[in-house]
């Protein structure tokens, strides 16, 4: 449950500095941060399904590492994906 928690949390986190970099895809404070967090939940699985468990089990650093990389990319790439979206739709 720990390993969810600091997937969603670095996921919002990385949402909203994704969305600070790219501001021509931010969707807000809140809308980065409900991609960021969408994102970071799948990406953090994602990485630790690659990474056969490594760095899956536990609190120890290689652990939290792992769930705060995979999670704040997996929020970035969400809200570029979804910033992308929605900028076709508008167009």
């Amino acid at each position: 449950m720990e390993q969810l928690i600091i997937q969603l949390i670095s996921g919002a986190v990385g949402g909203n500095v994704a969305g600070g970099v790219m501001k021509n895809l931010s969707l807000g404070t809140l809308g980065n941060s409900i991609a960021g967090i969408v994102g970071g939940g799948l990406g953090g699985q994602i990485l630790g399904a690659v990474m056969g468990g490594a760095g899956g089990g536990g609190l120890d650093i290689g652990s939290i590492l792992t769930q705060v990389a995979g999670g704040g990319v997996g929020g970035g790439v969400a809200l570029a994906v979804v910033g992308v979206v929605k900028n076709m739709m508008a167009k």
